[in-house]
């Protein structure tokens, strides 16, 4: 692996944690080989100590690479106490999550260590208790971070209802740089925990600002409420199998409208056309050359709505877009959809919508 461009896990941190604790109980550990679902990776221990003549406590560093990870540099510390019982039992410490909402791969009241770092964590340890350890068949692991608390208001945690730390999460056991599958995911467990919470009407909206403004301008939960980042095809796609009956799409002019050019990943450097969709839609709602010529020459959204409103013509171009973007979603993803589109300011820019929104001076 190259250093710059891979990393390890929360998952393999933590793993690795554990079995330096095994290992001090009978020596010094500098480095422990452990096993990945795909590969073996030679983790760094950042400290091991022998406690008892059964117990024993190490940490790992997760050093940074290439990726702007918010748990980079973060302290994985494992507390193991060797028992006769069968069976490896793996907790949560301080500054590990604990789920308090449905929806996610981990129940509610447990630990936020998902399944697959729980079993790196058990089948690492299994292995070095049967040939290391005779008499022993057992063990308790605690993992703790001691930065995890204040690492985790940086994170979705809190919006997924995992509170009072991070969560231990990897599905290979090495973090790729800029990974876009688990980020993506990322938002995709935010609808699971709607799903769970038992609604199927859901408002999708692009980011935090969109967030914000559906909590004030709607009469809707928090849980009905899930953002989609730049992913809107993929995240329609899993609403689609999920079963979801109806989506709002809600959020800001620069984000929604590339939808009504068939751009289904909004980031700015795949594809943009907001320009393009805006000129398209003022023409067919019968605006002249010179208005077409002034959305040309903005360079902002912000700025062309300015252009419209110059010419009473922001509501029947954004009805217009708005209705491009249900037909081009209902025909692509057989899911009845509705459109609210805003300024930056929360001013709502359609009025062919559906749902209920309050203007921006309502209390």
């Amino acid at each position: 692996m190259h250093e710059e461009e891979y990393g390890i896990t929360t998952g393999s941190a933590a793993t690795g944690a554990a079995l330096a604790a095994l290992l001090s109980i009978k020596k010094d550990v500098k480095v422990v080989k452990i096993q990945t679902p795909i590969t073996q990776l030679d983790i760094e221990v950042e400290s091991s100590q022998k406690l008892t003549e059964t117990s024993g406590r190490a940490s790992v560093i997760k050093r940074p690479y290439n990726d702007p990870d918010v748990t980079r540099n973060l302290e994985f510390f494992a507390d193991l106490t060797l028992k006769k019982e069968q069976g490896i039992t793996v907790e949560g410490g301080d500054g590990v999550g604990r789920v308090t909402k449905p929806g996610l791969q981990v129940p509610v009241g447990e630990a936020a260590i998902n399944p697959v770092p729980r079993d790196m964590i058990q089948s690492n340890l299994q292995r070095v208790l049967e040939s290391e350890f005779p008499g022993y068949s057992g063990a308790e692991i605690i993992i703790s971070v001691p930065d995890g608390r204040e690492t985790a208001k940086r994170t979705m945690n809190s919006r997924l209802g995992i509170v009072d730390g991070i969560s231990i999460l990897g599905t290979t056991g090495i973090a790729r740089s800029m990974s876009v599958e688990s980020y993506r995911k990322s938002f995709k467990c935010q609808m699971d925990v709607s799903l769970a919470e038992g609604y199927d009407e859901l408002i999708f909206v692009p980011g935090n600002i969109g967030e914000k403004l559906a909590m004030k301008l709607l009469d809707v939960h928090e849980d009905e409420v899930v953002q989609m980042s730049n992913f809107v095809g993929y995240m329609l796609s899993e609403a689609k199998s999920a079963g979801v009956k109806r989506i709002t799409l809600f959020g800001h002019a620069g984000k929604l409208i590339k939808i009504a050019a068939g751009i289904f990943n909004t980031k700015h450097s795949v594809a943009d056309g907001r320009r393009e969709v805006i000129m398209a839609h003022a023409a067919l709602q019968g605006a002249g050359c010179k208005v077409v010529r002034k959305i040309f020459d903005s360079n902002t959204t912000e700025e062309m709505i300015d252009v419209l409103n110059e010419f009473n013509m922001v509501l029947p171009v954004f009805n217009s877009i708005a209705d491009s973007i249900k037909d081009i979603c209902s025909a692509k993803y057989q899911m009845d959809f509705d459109v609210v589109i805003l300024r930056m300011d929360g001013t709502v820019l359609n009025e062919n919508h559906a749902i209920r929104v309050k203007s921006v001076e309502d209390p």
